[in-house]
């Protein structure tokens, strides 16, 4: 990995960094907002992480000007990792509800 893309790339995670930081969960204010509707909520901006990757993969296979491979990479990264964060939160669930079956009554 070149100097340039190594500081592209830390550039990248540092927007990424302050933006996490900055943007708080905004809950309704008729009680908040239910655990369903937060893992629909999840899972479609992992879905839509996926397709951003692949489109932009699509895109630099095309060979678009407007699309470089950095950030091809890191889009599929972020892909990635969200598809992995929700595989491992699924598992966890899994988990918790077969102890919850398995408990005596």
């Amino acid at each position: 990995m070149s100097g340039v893309q190594m500081v592209q790339m830390l550039a990248e995670m540092r927007k990424l960094a302050a933006t996490a930081d900055v943007a708080p969960v905004e809950q309704p204010a008729s009680g908040g907002q239910g655990f369903g509707e937060l893992l629909k909520a999840s899972m479609d901006a992992v879905n839509q992480a996926q397709t951003t990757a692949q489109d932009m993969s699509a895109a630099l296979e095309r060979g678009d000007a407007n699309v470089g491979l950095p950030e091809v990479m890191i889009a599929l990264q972020k892909a990635s990792l969200s598809f992995q964060a929700m595989t491992e939160v699924r598992n966890r669930l899994v988990n918790a509800y077969q102890e919850i079956m398995n408990m005596p009554i």
